[in-house]
């Protein structure tokens, strides 16, 4: 029995470019099934699939605009009789 194996990648320029490192041997057999149709160089990563941007781009966004005040976890005065 053959091992069956799945990759995702995206069409560009004549080519499938993976969208993760793959290793392929030599002579292997292949069936391509194209899942959707995007235009030319519609996307040149995961961003076109999703609709949601690449999770490398969202790390650190924020640095510097978030700060906590020193009391942050101080009792809350109005809050007393609850606690």
């Amino acid at each position: 029995m053959q091992a069956v194996k799945s990759y995702r990648a995206y069409y560009d320029d004549g080519s499938f470019v993976p969208y993760e490192p793959v290793v392929i041997p030599k002579g292997s057999q292949a069936i391509i099934t194209i899942l959707d149709f995007m235009p030319p160089g519609a996307h040149k990563d995961e961003t076109a699939h999703t609709g949601k941007r690449p999770l490398s781009e969202l790390r650190g966004l924020l640095k510097g605009k978030v700060c906590m005040t020193d009391d942050f976890n101080a009792p809350i005065e109005e809050l007393k009789e609850y606690m």
